[in-house]
């Protein structure tokens, strides 16, 4: 599928999507966040999914050269466009049955930011930036980032992104354990299909009870965590999946999962 604003294609067991505005280094006008919630909902059969965007940079950020810049409110313009536009996008990612995997080149900055650690595997090219710079324009971090960044870095790591608003390098993301990994830049594209069709090869069913279950002990505790675990490995143990691996396991062979 072609939209005015991503590319959608599929890649055996693996649904990409394609941010499609390299002019704009990928900024992202509401409409293009509304165009991923739509592809997001076509992903079907797919195992798992590849998130990249086409030229120099993976996402510069909203698009705030119209829109509610030029308002004749731009505050409710701004909350209009996040609670209908970019948060249903990243709260559709959120909720996949199958793994989600991000590819960044250059920047991944303001609501780039949120879309790329939203996956369950952020690769890095050794281009790559990632930025919370929206206290450089008078304005606060959204996306999800306030609940994201101190989860995934802690909260003296993540004030300092948002309060100061720098880049931070691929290097520091990846010493402070905001991505995966570090890839060389004309390997990017490669390596992220690569670890997105290893994923799609793998018992899907049980990958997306994992992020159900990652989501969930955020806000739970502990008793809840492990509650919630055994009725998902209740629910797992019954599948074609689990058989099949743990026949492969005593028959000491790679186990061949189909998703069932």
């Amino acid at each position: 599928m072609t939209d005015a604003m991503i590319r959608t294609d599929r890649q055996g067991d693996v649904f990409c999507l394609t941010l499609d505005r390299p002019d704009r280094l990928n900024a992202a006008p509401p409409a293009m966040f509304e165009a991923i919630t739509a592809a997001l909902d076509g992903v079907e059969d797919a195992r798992a999914v590849l998130i990249q965007g086409a030229g120099r940079a993976f996402c510069a950020g909203a698009d705030v050269g119209g829109g509610a810049l030029n308002a004749a409110n731009p505050g409710e313009a701004t909350f209009a466009a996040l609670t209908r536009s970019y948060n249903p996008a990243l709260a559709r990612i959120a909720a996949l049955d199958v793994p989600v995997v991000s590819a960044v080149r250059g920047a991944a900055a303001g609501i780039g930011c949120s879309l790329a650690l939203a996956a369950d595997f952020c690769l890095a090219s050794d281009t790559a930036y990632f930025l919370q710079a929206f206290v450089n324009i008078g304005l606060v971090p959204d996306g999800g980032a306030s609940w994201m960044l101190p989860r995934l870095i802690g909260k003296a790591r993540a004030t300092e992104m948002m309060m100061l608003g720098e880049r931070v390098l691929a290097a520091k993301a990846f010493e402070w354990g905001m991505i995966h990994r570090i890839v060389a830049d004309d390997m990017l594209e490669r390596e992220a299909l690569s670890l997105a069709q290893r994923l799609a090869a793998g018992p899907t069913r049980a990958y997306g009870a994992i992020r159900r279950q990652l989501l969930a002990a955020y806000e739970s505790d502990y008793a809840a965590a492990m509650a919630l675990e055994a009725e998902n490995q209740r629910a797992m143990r019954g599948t074609a999946d689990a058989t099949e691996g743990g026949r492969a396991f005593l028959e000491k062979r790679a186990p061949v999962f189909r998703g069932a």
